[in-house]
């Protein structure tokens, strides 16, 4: 079981990061910065395999501790947060490190490769008041979605009913030239997984519950293991229905929801954050200009940043309270897009919650299929 934690009020939350790549430095560090700006929180320790990028991170951070072992790292700093910013392979491994410790967890997407590892790190989770493992879906946060979720939630522009989900964007052969890439052992899987999972979860977040899938996937310009195209048809518990395109061959690049709901169509187009100009509400003809004014009013622009994730993951911290993106809600989108390749691989319609030990993609996102499973080094030869 998890060591209890060391109480969180009136001191700064002592956080550590592990990997100190492009998200670790362009992205967590700064939230963590402007955090420290206001009190909230201070990096107190960093990890990475390569002693000489660790060195550099913590000398231009003033970072006072670098680490090249995360087990020692824990054990010497007792942090009370670790951002995981890794490939998703190790995530399972950290996640389940820094929980054992008593640290919070705060995971880069892909959470992990598959549900099992998924499921493997929630058992690890504390079970009355932490510590809990979240999982960085920043678009889910800011002003924009959050005005968009509650008009949704208190039905003001009645039923949602239909949505579209779009990852369309370009990736080209050089982005597949690094080794890791397009494989799923590395990379976990390809648009899908990858790229298209903000957008899916940001839907999810929206709209609630799935219900069903049916799904096809795609090699159709890339030398990859993984696809590079996926489209999907989703219907919600609500009843609403979706589509989705998740795509690396799309040279005009975009993001987008659209949700039509019985009396407005909300629209969110962006690329890889949006703040309240990226949303636009279209009433129907029969609504009152002052009501639909009212929709529009999106309050103070705060646009959806890891800074903000983190703002309320601390908050959560602070009161002992499981973060949102975490446990069952940070489970929603994974699940989503191991059935979406489920049903692409099998041919079927996939049921929300059959997934589990014993299905062959309960621990591995190909699911063995042929033609889309790794070809081992022999059949290879052969």
């Amino acid at each position: 079981m998890p060591r209890p934690t060391t109480p969180l009020t009136g001191r700064r939350i002592r956080a550590a990061v592990v990997g100190t790549g492009a998200i670790g430095r362009g992205s967590h560090l700064p939230a963590l910065a402007r955090l420290a700006e206001e009190g909230e929180t201070e990096v107190v320790a960093a990890v990475d395999v390569d002693a000489r990028a660790v060195e550099k991170f913590c000398a231009e951070a003033g970072i006072p501790h670098a680490y090249t072992d995360l087990h020692r790292m824990l054990e010497e700093q007792r942090p009370d947060l670790v951002c995981v910013c890794t490939p998703p392979t190790l995530h399972r491994e950290q996640s389940v490190a820094a929980l054992r410790a008593g640290a919070w967890v705060w995971c880069e997407k892909p959470p992990v490769p598959t549900l099992a590892d998924y499921d493997a790190v929630e058992a690890e989770e504390g079970t009355d008041g932490g510590p809990y493992a979240s999982i960085v879906f920043q678009q889910r946060f800011g002003s924009g979605s959050r005005h968009v979720r509650g008009l949704i939630a208190e039905g003001a522009m009645g039923r949602p009913l239909v949505a579209h989900c779009q990852t369309t964007w370009y990736r080209d052969t050089a982005y597949y030239a690094v080794p890791w890439r397009g494989r799923w052992h590395t990379e976990g899987g390809g648009p899908a997984m990858g790229h298209g999972i903000h957008q899916m979860d940001l839907m999810l977040d929206l709209l609630g519950p799935w219900s069903e899938v049916r799904a096809m996937a795609g090699r159709l310009v890339h030398d990859v293991e993984t696809e590079d195209v996926s489209t999907a048809l989703v219907r919600f518990e609500s009843g609403a229905m979706a589509t989705i395109v998740n795509s690396v061959l799309s040279p005009d690049e975009v993001s987008r929801i659209r949700i039509d709901c019985e009396r407005a169509t909300v629209e969110l187009t962006h690329l890889y954050g949006h703040s309240n100009e990226n949303w636009r509400i279209t009433p129907a003809r029969d609504v009152p200009e002052d009501e639909a004014a009212a929709w529009r009013d999106f309050g103070a622009d705060v646009p959806s940043s890891h800074l903000e994730q983190l703002r309320e993951l601390v908050a959560s911290m602070r009161a002992g309270e499981r973060p949102r993106s975490s446990g069952a809600d940070g489970r929603t989108s994974l699940e989503l897009i191991t059935a979406l390749y489920k049903s692409a691989f099998t041919d079927t319609t996939v049921k929300a919650g059959e997934i589990g030990p014993g299905d062959p993609f309960y621990t591995a996102m190909h699911g063995g299929a042929p033609g889309w499973a790794p070809v081992a080094a022999e059949e290879v030869s052969a």
